[in-house]
C-alpha cells in the first residue's frame, strides 16, 4: 500500500531525476558544442560583483575601479554590499606609476595565478585605521576593521607619489578579526600590522597570515595574531599573544612572557584553502591543496601546492537569487560549489553530501539563516571543505549556524584527509537581530578548523533600543563554538561575547593553535552570569571526560561595561589530567570586570587594579 508521503517522496524524486537528467543533457550538448567550435574559454559568470583584471588595462583605469571600492566600502561596516576583486597573471604598475589601493569591509583581493609569483603588484594594498568621532579626526583604531581578503600575489612594497608619514616603504595593514592573508610573497620593505600615521590610540586587535612570504612585519599595537606555514625575515614586538607555527624564521619563545611569543616548529595539521586561477591555456580551475602533517614554510616553494585541480566547470556558481532547492539539487548531484559575492537568505539548510566536496565563497559570500534554518550542514565524510564563507543568524533562533556531521552518524572521517573550514565566520547580531543557540558544532571526528571567528556582536544596528541590557535579551547566542568529534585541530580560533561558554570542547585528542576570546560585554546583573553556583562561565571550557588536549597561545578578555561588578571565576576551565596541557594563556582586564583567576583556580585577577595588563601562566599543570 503506498501513503500519501510516499507518493510525495516518489513525486520529489521524479522531478529531482528529470531536472538532474536535463542538467546532464544541456552539459553533454554544450560539450559537444565547444568541441564543434574549439575557441578560447569564455570567462565565467561570477556575478556583478566580481572585477578581473587584465594586466594590459590602464593602471588609471584600474586605480580608479578600487578606489571607488574602497569610498564605499571603507565605513561600510554593517552593508550588504560583498566585492571581489581578481587579478589575472601579470604584473600591475610601474616603478614611476605604482599601483596603490586600499581595501574596505566585505571585499576579496585575490591573484588568478597558479602560484602566488604569477600576479605581481608593484605598489600597496593597504588598510588604514578608521577614525571614528569629530568628524573623523579622532578615535582613530583598526578594532572594527573586520571582514576582508587579500591572497595569492606578490606583492613589492612601493610607496612613490605617497606623502608624509606615508611615503616610505611601509605597507599599512591596519585590521582586527575575520581578515586573512593567504599565499602571498611581499618584497621591497615593511609590512605593518597597525597604522601609526593616524592620530591614537592605534588599537588593532587580531588577524592572520598562512603559507606566505613576508619581510619585516611590524606588529605593532597587535594583541593577538597568528602565523601559519609561512617564512618570515623578521618580526618586531608582540603585546598580548602572538603565535607561530611552522614559520621560518620565526621568534624564539624561550623567555615567554617577556615577549609573549608562542613558537611551535611544525604545525601538527594543515591544509592551505582552496582558490581560483587560470591556466596557460586560459582555462578557470580551483586548487585544492592537500592535507598536511608536521609541516613547516610555505607550500608553493617547489612549484605549485600540492594538491589536486578541480576545472571550475565542476563547480556550480551559485547567485544570490537561487533558491536552496536548486543549490542543494547540484550538490546531491556531486557539483562542488562557489558562492558569488553577495547575502544569500537560507531557509532550508544547504547540505554538502559527498566525500571531497568543496564549497568556496568569493568576496566574503554571506548565508543568513531564515525561520530557524541552520544555513549549512555537512555530513560525516573526509574531505569535505567549506572556505570564504560567512554565516549570519536571523531573527528566528537556529539551533545550529554550521553543524559538520551528526552524533550519531556513520563518522566516515579520515585522518590524511580531514574536513576542513578555512576562513569561516560566523556574526549573531549587528546588521539586524541574531539569535541562535550555537553557531559552530563539530560532531565528525577528523575536522581542521583553519581559522574563524564566532562572533555574537557586541555592537551594530540591530535595530531596537535600550542599550546592552537589551541586547543581552535580544541578540542571543549561547554557546560560540562546541566540538564534539575526536581528533579535531583547530589554527586560529576566535570566539567572542557569547552568554554560556564560548567554547566548548568535548572531544578527545584535540589541538587549539592561538586562541582568542573576549566574555560577553553586557551581562545587566552577576544573577545573568551565573553557571549553576560558579560565577561566570569560562571563556574555554574543555569538556570532564576528555583524556587529551592540547591548547598552545590563549588569552581570554574581560570588559563587563554594562555592569562593572561582575565576576567571572576563571578564563580557563580543563579537567586535571596528565594528558590535558594548556601551554602560554593568559587573561587581561579591558576596563571593566573582573576575572578570579587564568585557569581552575590558578593565576591571580585580571582587575581594574591592572588594566590592560595581562595575567600569564606558562604551563597547566605545571611542568
Amino acid at each position: 500500500m503506498t501513503t500519501r508521503a510516499g507518493r510525495q517522496v516518489r513525486r520529489q524524486f521524479g522531478r529531482i531525476f528529470a531536472i538532474g537528467l536535463a542538467v546532464v543533457t544541456v552539459s553533454t550538448l554544450s560539450g559537444t558544442a565547444a568541441h564543434a567550435h574549439p575557441s578560447k574559454p569564455a570567462t565565467p559568470a561570477l556575478g556583478s560583483n566580481v572585477t578581473i583584471f587584465d594586466p594590459s588595462m590602464p593602471v588609471e583605469q584600474i586605480q580608479a575601479a578600487l578606489d571607488a571600492a574602497a569610498a564605499k566600502q571603507t565605513d561600510a561596516e554593517m552593508s550588504t554590499d560583498r566585492y571581489a576583486f581578481l587579478f589575472k597573471p601579470g604584473t600591475y604598475g610601474t616603478d614611476a606609476k605604482p599601483l596603490q589601493f586600499k581595501v574596505g569591509y566585505y571585499t576579496e583581493v585575490a591573484g588568478l595565478g597558479a602560484s602566488p609569483g604569477d600576479v605581481v603588484i608593484n605598489g600597496k594594498i593597504e588598510v588604514y585605521n578608521r577614525c571614528l568621532e569629530d568628524n573623523g579626526t579622532s578615535n582613530c583604531l583598526a578594532l572594527v576593521n573586520f571582514w576582508r581578503t587579500l591572497s595569492n600575489l606578490s606583492l613589492h612594497i612601493n610607496g612613490t607619489g605617497q606623502e608624509g608619514c606615508r611615503a616610505g616603504n611601509t605597507n599599512f595593514w591596519a585590521v582586527s578579526q575575520a581578515v586573512s592573508l593567504r599565499r602571498l610573497d611581499v618584497t621591497g620593505g615593511t609590512f605593518s600590522l597597525m597604522d601609526y600615521c593616524t592620530a591614537g590610540p592605534q588599537y588593532a586587535s587580531g588577524g592572520y597570515i598562512a603559507d606566505s612570504r613576508f619581510p619585516t612585519v611590524l606588529n605593532g599595537s597587535q594583541q593577538q595574531w597568528l602565523t601559519r606555514n609561512s617564512k618570515l625575515d623578521s618580526w618586531t614586538n608582540a603585546v598580548w599573544n602572538q603565535v607561530f607555527s611552522g614559520v621560518e624564521g620565526a621568534p624564539d619563545d624561550a623567555t615567554f612572557p617577556d615577549p609573549p611569543y608562542t613558537t611551535l616548529a611544525t604545525t601538527p595539521v594543515s591544509r592551505e584553502k582552496p582558490y581560483l586561477f587560470v591556466d596557460n591555456k586560459g582555462k578557470w580551475n580551483v586548487r585544492v591543496p592537500s592535507a598536511q602533517k608536521n609541516s613547516s614554510g610555505v607550500s608553493w616553494a617547489n612549484g605549485i601546492t600540492p594538491g589536486r585541480t578541480v576545472p571550475l566547470s565542476d563547480f556550480y556558481i551559485a547567485k544570490p537569487s537561487d533558491p536552496e532547492w536548486k543549490i542543494n539539487l547540484q550538490l546531491l548531484l556531486g557539483k562542488n560549489l562557489l558562492l558569488s559575492p553577495g547575502v544569500y537568505n537560507i531557509d532550508q539548510s544547504l547540505q554538502v553530501f559527498w566525500p571531497n566536496q568543496v564549497v568556496l565563497g568569493i568576496g566574503h559570500a554571506t548565508l543568513t539563516a531564515v525561520n530557524g534554518a541552520t544555513p549549512l550542514k555537512v555530513a560525516d565524510v573526509p574531505g569535505a571543505i567549506v572556505a570564504g564563507v560567512t554565516i549570519d543568524a536571523g531573527t528566528k533562533e537556529s539551533k545550529t549556524l554550521l553543524q559538520v556531521g551528526t552524533r550519531k552518524g556513520l563518522n566516515f572521517s579520515s585522518p590524511a584527509n580531514p574536513t576542513t573550514l578555512s576562513d569561516v565566520y560566523f556574526r549573531v547580531g549587528g546588521p539586524h537581530i541574531g539569535k541562535t543557540d550555537t553557531a559552530l558544532e563539530v560532531n565528525s571526528d577528523n575536522v581542521l578548523i583553519d581559522h574563524t571567528w564566532v562572533w555574537r556582536a557586541d555592537h551594530g544596528i540591530e535595530g531596537f533600543t535600550g542599550g546592552d541590557t537589551q541586547r543581552w535579551n535580544t541578540n542571543t547566542g549561547r554557546q560560540g563554538a562546541v566540538i564534539n568529534g575526536d581528533n579535531v585541530t583547530a589554527t586560529g580560533l576566535f570566539v567572542e561575547h557569547f552568554q554560556k561558554y564560548n567554547t566548548t570542547w568535548n572531544g578527545d585528542n584535540g589541538t587549539t593553535i592561538l586562541y582568542q576570546n573576549e566574555l560577553p560585554y553586557d551581562p545587566p546583573t552577576q544573577a545573568d552570569w551565573m553557571n549553576g553556583n560558579v560565577e561566570g562561565y569560562a571563556g574555554y571550557k574543555v569538556g570532564a571526560k576528555v583524556k587529551t588536549h592540547q591548547l598552545y597561545g590563549a588569552g581570554v578578555y574581560v570588559f563587563n561595561q554594562n555592569n562593572p561588578s561582575i565576576h567571572t571565576e576563571n578564563g580557563f576551565e580543563v579537567p586535571d589530567r596528565p594528558g590535558v596541557k594548556l601551554h602560554h594563556i593568559m587573561t587581561v582586564n579591558l576596563s571593566a570586570g573582573t576575572i578570579d583567576h587564568v585557569v581552575n583556580g590558578v593565576g591571580e585577577a585580571a582587575d581594574t587594579t591592572k588594566v590592560g595588563v595581562p595575567v600569564f601562566v606558562t604551563d597547566y599543570p605545571a611542568s
